[in-house]
């Protein structure tokens, strides 16, 4: 047990879930005096010793269904050639019922008519045993069985049926009644449907292993989700999770500038004082630090698929404005404009990039991305405003459509900053192929990060938030840069 807790909670770090080492020796403690048969009271105290935020759960439930599957035992006198290792079938043509698909649906439409557990349970069993066509060691996810199972299951006819059966003496004009019926339809089913999900994951933990299938059904959070790739369901789970992100790095940020009020010792004053313990420095007077906060400008490209990079780079920005004396925004496809004026408190941050895409002058020639006119332009317009107590963030993909890069302007623009960053959502590995020119840029800053998750994007933000961050012109000479100071 003491090794499948260890395990259990390797994975839950894997998948992000932070688990300290105390939680760990508390989860198992809580265990060595609960009844770890009962399944539901085991997942309970685990999920509360070990989670410490609500979003974490469906992750955590997900390794807690593979690391605590129930094992089936083989029917005695059952058919022992049709299943191979783990309980996976063998047999050539898998996926052909045995018994006939129609008695198999019937078996299953009785087992949810009757709302019996242990029936419906073994119905799933079948079906997955006839249905599935699992093989040993075969490199398939369970949503492929899981596929297959549902698919030749015929839920439609199923739905229909049980709907029929279920309808019987309710009241034809009562739309309540129906929506009744409908809901507990769906309830049923999906019982159905967690109970094969359940089968297929059991024969998978014993044929492939806990580990490797809890790494295939691994699933990211949603901090760690790509922001260039998400799709419409992780577009709502990266806004759900922004706003209390930003909440718990602002707190983490003023409780580390509480702990640095205390600046440099001040000598003079500490040795006066020390005049009434006859010289004696008894008690230390140190200066009143005054700590930096950076004056931030972000210039971000908004082209393409860059537009959903910008979105969260800015939203997550402007939530931490608090830990910056200044933000202004600019946004560029082959020419820049400022649209600091579209965002503030309580900014609806669709409605606002809604607002750029209509009202920012971003488009110059032909609305493909141009690195280089876009820092002439952004030279042009904003040079006196750039000042050595300005930290510059790019965001961006660096790919310039073959376009003259102009890296010098960039220099320019470093040399007037207090630091200049870039942030890339692509890959490192995809940095400097076909069009990109990251290495064109990249002497000129004084950071390049790849940024593709909210969690990244929090890294970064903490680091120049925080006092004393920033380039120091010692280092921009090394750069071989005028300091502009």
């Amino acid at each position: 047990m003491l090794d499948l807790l260890t395990d259990f909670i390797a994975e839950l770090r894997a998948v992000g879930i932070p688990v300290s080492m105390v939680e760990g020796l508390d989860a198992m403690r809580a265990v060595g005096v609960i009844d770890v048969g009962d399944r539901q009271a085991l997942k309970a105290t685990l999920g509360a010793t070990l989670v410490k935020n609500s979003r974490h759960l469906p992750a955590f439930e997900t390794a807690f269904e593979v690391f605590f599957a129930l094992q089936r035992r083989i029917p005695e006198g059952g058919d022992h050639q049709s299943t191979g290792e783990g309980g996976l079938r063998t047999e050539s043509g898998p996926g052909r019922a045995s018994g006939g698909d129609a008695d198999l649906t019937q078996s299953v439409l009785d087992a949810l008519l009757a709302g019996d557990l242990a029936a419906l349970m073994e119905a799933a069993r079948r079906a997955v045993d006839e249905l599935a066509g699992m093989e040993p060691g075969r490199p398939v996810g369970g949503t492929y069985y899981l596929f297959r199972t549902m698919r030749r299951l015929d839920m439609d006819q199923l739905r229909s049926e049980l709907r029929s059966d279920l309808s019987a003496g309710i009241d034809p004009d009562s739309a309540l009644e129906k929506r009744l019926v409908d809901e507990e339809v769906e309830s049923r089913l999906g019982r159905l449907r967690a109970e094969i999900e359940a089968e297929i994951r059991r024969r998978l933990v014993a044929d492939r292993g806990r580990e490797s299938v809890a790494r295939t059904l691994r699933q990211p959070l949603a901090e760690d989700l790509d922001l260039m790739h998400s799709n419409r369901d992780d577009l709502r789970q990266l806004e759900d999770v922004i706003e209390p992100l930003t909440r718990k790095l602002a707190a983490r940020l003023a409780r580390r500038r509480r702990r640095r009020r205390e600046g440099r010792l001040d000598f003079r004053r500490t040795m006066r004082r020390s005049l009434a313990a006859g010289g004696v420095p008894m008690e230390p007077i140190f200066r009143t630090p005054r700590p930096h906060r950076p004056e931030v400008m972000l210039l971000c490209d908004v082209s393409g698929s860059m537009a959903t990079f910008a979105r969260f780079t800015l939203q997550f920005t402007y939530a931490m404005a608090s830990q910056f004396s200044k933000l202004r925004s600019f946004v560029f496809i082959d020419t820049v404009d400022e649209v600091t004026r579209h965002f503030g408190p309580g900014v609806d941050f669709a409605e606002a990039m809604i607002h750029i895409a209509t009202e920012a002058e971003v488009v110059w020639l032909d609305g493909h991305s141009d690195y280089g006119n876009s820092l002439e332009r952004f030279l042009e317009r904003y040079r006196s405003e750039v000042t050595p107590r300005t930290t510059l963030i790019v965001t961006g993909d660096a790919r310039n459509n073959y376009r003259p890069a102009r890296a010098e302007l960039l220099g320019d623009l470093s040399a007037r900053t207090r630091a200049t960053y870039w942030l890339n959502p692509e890959p490192r590995s995809y940095w400097d192929t076909g069009d990109s020119v990251m290495s064109r840029y990249s002497p000129y800053c004084d950071g390049v990060f790849e940024v593709r998750t909210l969690r990244q994007l929090e890294h970064f933000v903490e680091q120049i938030a925080l006092p004393g961050s920033g380039i120091r012109p010692s280092k921009r000479a090394q750069l071989g840069l005028s300091t502009g100071r």
